[in-house]
């Protein structure tokens, strides 16, 4: 029998997990495709503002970026960092073409001693001339105009500056997240939103720190004690990440010894669990769940018949139908489950809910506690279809398997009484079976 194993991780694990990998083959592809587009982007801003290269500034620049990435906070689909701060005032400080290369090696620079010390792939560093896309939009839009000073460029200006900035970010970040991971559309703007919002906040601040290049470009110094703070709070939360990491491998490892424990206590649970984790978790994607409501299926899912371990086997794989007091000690199996769970406390005591109420029906009539339509979580409501239409089409000790469009049928059936019937349209799309009408079935899916 295969093992067991739990396909969805926390945005952190994703964040910090991913830093030590090396570039897969599609990010290779999909960077080398940046990387040539950057180079002709530069080629580009090159005839709008030629102008000579001061070295020493770009040697500041760099190290401002560099100290400004190293401030950086990580999220599941992007990253933030106070570079906002050093790129303002680089925008006026450097021409056009210089400043997308000035900021790809600052942000090279920022991360090669966190290769050095493991923490990060070398691989990783080959990133940079992507994450370094989002300044070619501000430079464009500044050299197009004649590249004013900060004190001359108007608001109009200023904001169409960041728009360019946000719209580039946003172009090359989608185009890389979609080829590389797939990643929904609606995630990302979700993240992005909350990066491009800290972007707008700062840009004033190092509007603040470019008027000051009047007097002198190396008042940018200045800055240093910021990204000293920023820094410190950065690496705070990049220990809480890790620590939340190891806290839900904890669980994650809890949930599938649990599991374990039900498929050595009986056979034909484990498999059925197998079964109803994968339907239940293709039914949640199908209704476009998030990624929280999706473990939340796939841990309940993974752990709705944990409870069984306390229900002696031979009222589990009694041949012939229950009496009233087998079925009654029967149906405390969810109970026990959540009983269990809340022992191991955390995010399982939320799984523990799902459990209690993954047989509860859509009208009221299920149990332990007789919720009714949307008292029942919806994880538990996804299960609970589930786990139904997995126990008619498997044999059972009590009777034959249904035919899938027989089973389907049945779900349609009791849709509006035992079932939600949003999750039963989702549970029929997902198997594809054409229900067919079943006479008088009987549902018994304990």
């Amino acid at each position: 029998m295969p093992p067991l194993s739990l396909t969805n991780v926390t945005p952190a694990e994703e964040t910090l997990v991913l830093d030590e990998c090396r570039l897969s083959a599609a990010e290779m592809r999909v960077e080398s495709g940046l990387v040539l587009g950057l180079v002709l982007a530069v080629a580009a801003l090159y005839p709008l503002a030629p102008g000579p290269v001061d070295f020493a500034m770009v040697a500041l620049c760099t190290g401002l970026v560099a100290i400004a990435h190293s401030a950086r906070f990580d999220l599941r689909l992007a990253w933030t960092a106070p570079v906002q701060l050093a790129l303002v005032p680089m925008l006026f400080l450097l021409p056009a073409w210089l400043v997308p290369t000035t900021m790809a090696a600052g942000i090279v620079l920022s991360r090669v001693p966190e290769v050095l010390r493991g923490h990060v792939a070398a691989t990783r560093l080959l990133l940079a001339p992507g994450n370094a896309w989002f300044t070619v939009g501000p430079a464009a839009v500044l050299a197009a105009a004649g590249s004013p000073g900060p004190g001359e460029a108007g608001l109009v200006l200023l904001v169409a500056m960041l728009a360019a900035q946000i719209g580039t970010d946003f172009a090359v970040s989608s185009i890389w997240h979609w080829l590389t991971v797939r990643a929904p559309l609606s995630d990302q703007l979700r993240e992005s939103c909350y990066v491009y919002a800290i972007d707008a906040a700062l840009a004033p601040v190092g509007l603040l720190a470019a008027l000051t290049l009047d007097e002198s470009p190396y008042y940018l110094a200045l800055l240093l004690p910021l990204f000293g703070v920023l820094g410190v709070f950065a690496s705070e939360r990049r220990e809480r990440l890790a620590q939340l990491t190891e806290l839900n491998g904890t669980y994650r490892g809890t949930a599938m010894v649990l599991a374990e424990v039900v498929d050595a206590d009986d056979a034909y649970t484990g498999m059925h669990t197998r079964d109803v984790v994968e339907l239940s978790v293709a039914v949640a994607e199908r209704m476009g769940l998030d990624r929280e409501q999706l473990r939340e299926v796939e841990f309940g899912a993974l752990l709705h018949d944990v409870g069984k371990v306390a229900i002696p086997k031979e009222i589990i794989n009694k041949p012939g139908p229950l009496d009233d007091a087998e079925w009654a000690l029967m149906r405390t199996h969810t109970i026990a489950g959540q009983r269990l769970l809340d022992q191991v406390g955390g995010a399982m005591r939320e799984v523990g809910a799902v459990v209690r109420a993954s047989h509860e029906r859509w009208d009221g009539g299920g149990y332990p506690d007789g919720l009714i339509g949307a008292q029942i979580p919806l994880a538990a409501r996804i299960i609970c279809a589930c786990d139904a239409f997995n126990a008619m089409t498997t044999t059972r000790s009590y009777r034959a398997a249904m035919a899938p469009e027989a089973a389907a049928g049945e779900l349609v059936r009791c849709s509006g009484t035992q079932f939600d019937p949003t999750v039963v349209e989702a549970v029929v799309a997902t198997v594809g079976a054409t229900p067919a009408a079943q006479p008088d079935a009987v549902l018994r899916a304990a």
